[in-house]
Parts: C-alpha cells; sequence; structure tokens
C-alpha cells in the first residue's frame, strides 16, 4: 500500500540532472573604469546561493562579435558605414568578426567569422532598403544562433542593427508587447550564450512602432546581458555608440559555475542572478543560462 502511494507522487516529479560546468557571459560597467572585485560578486541559480569556480575577463581577440544589419533599413545607413568600417579597423588584432544581413527571417552571410579585418570591412555594403526584407529580426536571431557559424568555445557577442519591431505580434501599440517571437528569440541567445547588443535603426517602410522596436530590442538585451545602445530617434552618427559596444566588450567577464539543468516542458533554461557590493560597478548579466554551456 505505501508503494502504491508513493508512485504517484514520485511520477510527477521533474527530474534535475546535473550539475554540470556552466558559464555567465557578463559584463562589470564602471564609469571610472573601475576593475572588477571577484569578491564581492555574488551569483544565485535557481534561486538559491552558489559558489563561483572562476572568474575570467574577456580578452578582446578571443571574442567572436557577429554583426547583423537588417537589410530593409533606411537607405541613409549607407551614410553610417564608414563608423563599422573603423570600428572592425580598430579592433584588436585576431578577434573574429562575421559580417552579416538579416533577410526573410535568416541571416545572409556577407563574410564568415574571420580574422582578416579587412575582408570583414570589405563585405559591409548598404541595405537594400526593402521595407520589412527581414521579416522579423527576432526570426533571423533566432535562427542565426541557434546555428552560430563556428565551434569554438569562446564568448559569443551580437551587434544587432534594426527597428526591433515584430510585425507579426499584430499591433505596435504600447499595449501589446508581449511577442512569443521575441521571447523564442532571447531564450535561444541564452542558450547558445550570446550576449546581444543592438542599435535601433528606423527601417525604409517603417513610420511607426518606433516605441515597440525600442521596447522588443531592450527586453532581448536585459534577457541576455547585453544593451541597447541607442534610444530615441535613429542615430545620425554610429560612432558614440560602437565605442560604447567596444566598452563593454572590454569590460566583460565570464563566470564560472555549477548548475543543474531542470527539465520543465522542456525548458532546459535555468533562471540566475548575478550581482556584486562593489561601490560605483553595475552588472549586466543574462537572467537565464543552458547548464552546460562553457566559454
Amino acid at each position: 500500500m505505501l508503494a502504491l502511494a508513493v508512485a504517484p507522487l514520485a511520477a510527477q516529479e521533474i527530474p534535475t540532472e546535473g550539475p554540470v560546468p556552466t558559464t555567465a557571459l557578463i559584463s562589470a560597467s564602471s564609469k571610472n573604469s573601475v576593475p572588477l572585485d571577484a569578491g564581492q560578486l555574488r551569483l544565485q541559480v535557481n534561486g538559491h546561493e552558489a559558489p563561483i569556480s572562476s572568474i575570467t575577463q574577456v580578452a578582446p581577440s578571443r571574442a567572436e562579435i557577429a554583426i547583423l544589419i537588417d537589410d530593409g533599413l533606411r537607405g541613409s545607413f549607407g551614410l553610417q558605414i564608414k563608423d563599422l568600417q573603423n570600428f572592425i579597423d580598430k579592433l584588436p588584432a585576431g578577434t573574429p568578426v562575421f559580417v552579416g544581413y538579416m533577410q526573410n527571417g535568416g541571416v545572409t552571410t556577407a563574410q564568415p567569422f574571420t580574422q582578416d579585418h579587412m575582408a570583414a570591412i570589405k563585405a559591409l555594403r548598404v541595405p537594400m532598403s526593402a521595407p520589412g526584407i527581414s521579416a522579423s529580426p527576432y526570426f533571423c536571431l533566432s535562427e542565426f544562433v541557434k546555428h552560430w557559424p563556428s565551434d569554438h568555445r569562446v564568448p559569443r557577442f551580437v551587434l544587432m542593427m534594426t527597428n526591433g519591431i515584430d510585425p507579426y505580434n499584430g499591433s505596435t501599440s504600447i499595449m501589446n508587447q508581449d511577442s512569443p517571437y521575441v521571447q523564442a528569440a532571447q531564450q535561444d541567445a541564452q542558450r547558445a550564450g550570446v550576449a546581444v547588443y543592438s542599435i535601433f535603426y528606423n527601417d525604409a517602410g517603417m513610420r511607426r512602432g518606433t516605441f515597440s522596436g525600442q521596447s522588443y530590442l531592450q527586453q532581448v538585451a536585459d534577457a541576455t546581458g547585453g544593451q541597447l545602445l541607442s534610444g530615441g530617434l535613429t542615430p545620425v552618427d554610429l560612432a558614440p555608440y560602437l565605442r560604447d559596444f567596444n566598452k563593454f566588450i572590454a569590460e566583460s567577464y565570464t563566470v564560472n559555475f555549477m548548475a543543474s539543468t531542470v527539465r520543465e516542458k522542456g525548458n532546459t533554461l535555468v533562471p540566475i542572478k548575478v550581482k556584486t557590493s562593489q561601490s560605483g560597478v553595475k552588472i549586466y548579466a543574462p537572467e537565464s543560462v543552458h547548464p552546460g554551456t562553457v566559454q
């Protein structure tokens, strides 16, 4: 009788696997360039305090940087290409760079990951400026991070240039900011260990939904430990935002710890929180990670 009573309870338990070595990619931003004090960093995994195995500052030359440009951007984006070229040219020698254009729910490769920065610079071109050609920037992001075009276990960064509007979520009003496609994109990026940064830039055909697009880009950034580098109107100069992006990369760290996978309805992401008591330092970290992802 006891066995019969226990069996139904056991059948309802959610199986836990692990713990396994896991990495979170974070950024420790400081206005005064104060180095991160690892001793003041605290980690919670699935709501519980967890020890940190190691903290390593990201060497920019080891980080993979993917630049994804919405092919539907206004033609005026061509005036900004010089800023992108300068950004790539000034990256530390050996930094792998990818250049791609978001089209039809995917990313068309202009230049695969390369340490030849001149090749990446030459791959940049003026967007096609065809309204809505990306289908949805979040479809494109999902497909890209799920099939990341490199098998190296290194820190991964995406820089998206898009208006951020999800045309498949119905109305773009302030009252409709719950897109399953945006949610899917951020979760795919979390599983791949990718920090997503973005620069807002208007589409050739979109004149409405600016708030909606920026809100979604901020949501993905918050979820993955990245940043929405520009807000408000379409920038007339990308250089300040690219400098900020470069600074965030330089202030990034990999945090290594052990995490157990809790499988619940196919979801293998585990929520984490990374905080510091260090004065003048702000931590940007992913909201969830996939246990077993190591960089």
